[in-house]
């Protein structure tokens, strides 16, 4: 479960300090069977913004509970009409020199899989095969009664329709595709329902305080059981549903790795954590390893 947004997390004195060493990252990579780990770090270069990072949207905006979206009509208004306008940007976001190094590495045959707390489709995007969306993807819709799934941008498309004219100027974006406005710039925005049933729309992510899914939590657990190693790539772990990964790989006596310019609630866990920009970082590494990084990014229409 992602714990609420309201709860914070604050760095003890005696982790251990983060290091611009590269080498424990590199030999990880050259040995193979490396889990990737990544969360809202690795999305800010390609302008999503992250929760907890410097200038994170958590100091300003509280994400949407799961319990506030089914239980108020209003809740569901203002929501849609953040997110509605924010997919705009969203959508349009393409994947950085971050993602293209993960997705060189899986191509080499390095990784063991990748697990994204992130729901922007990034990794795909860059040409990683089999990611899990340990939190979902903001590119499907569920229908909450019917359970049926849809696309978000035919869902885009039927909104534009029912809501001629919306155009405001959000102050600021955030890293689950939602757009700050204010009650009167939502106003009488219009939701619509499920084209099957009438039911209910709810974006086909984990909203704070939801449940991952078990099968996904057990995929994920076999994955970091099959791994040599555990790669955490822009993730504070403040919430349990990544922090479990790297408890779960310590306690099997597997290496984890941090790269995060902040210090994580999993450096106590870790061989290393290296405090590098991320698209720095894993753009020397894979210089380190002579792979060359495609710079083609996929159609995510």
């Amino acid at each position: 479960m992602r714990m609420r947004p309201t709860l914070s997390w604050t760095p003890a004195e005696d982790l251990p300090p983060g290091t611009t060493d590269l080498g424990p990252v590199t030999g990880a990579l050259s040995t193979g069977r490396v889990l990737v780990l990544s969360g809202a770090g690795i999305s800010t270069e390609s302008g999503i913004p992250d929760y907890r990072g410097e200038g994170g949207s958590l100091s300003r905006h509280t994400p949407m509970t799961y319990q506030d979206f089914t239980a108020s009509a209003q809740a569901r208004r203002r929501y849609w009409a953040r997110s509605h306008l924010g997919w705009r940007t969203f959508g349009r976001a393409l994947p950085n020199a971050g993602h293209r190094a993960v997705a060189a590495f899986g191509r080499r045959g390095l990784l063991a899989g990748v697990i994204t707390q992130n729901v922007d489709g990034l990794h795909q995007a860059a040409g990683s095969e089999g990611v899990v969306e340990l939190h979902g993807s903001l590119a499907r819709v569920v229908c909450l009664s019917c359970g049926t799934f849809s696309s978000r941008r035919e869902l885009a498309r039927r909104m534009e329709e029912a809501n001629e004219g919306f155009e405001p100027v959000a102050a600021a974006m955030n890293p689950d595709g939602d757009a700050d406005l204010t009650d009167g710039q939502v106003g009488d925005f219009r939701v619509v329902p499920c084209a099957g049933c009438g039911g209910i729309l709810k974006p086909d992510v984990v909203f704070f305080g939801e449940a991952v899914p078990p099968r996904r939590v057990e995929h994920c657990r076999a994955l970091v059981g099959a791994a040599s190693s555990l790669l955490v790539l822009g993730s504070s772990l403040t919430v349990m549903s990544g922090l479990r990964f790297v408890r779960q790989a310590a306690e099997a006596g597997k290496p984890v790795l941090i790269v995060n310019r902040d210090p994580t609630r999993g450096d106590r866990h870790a061989v290393a954590r290296v405090a590098l920009p991320l698209g720095t970082a894993l753009t020397t590494v894979a210089g380190h390893l002579g792979i060359p990084l495609d710079g083609a990014a996929a159609d995510r229409g």
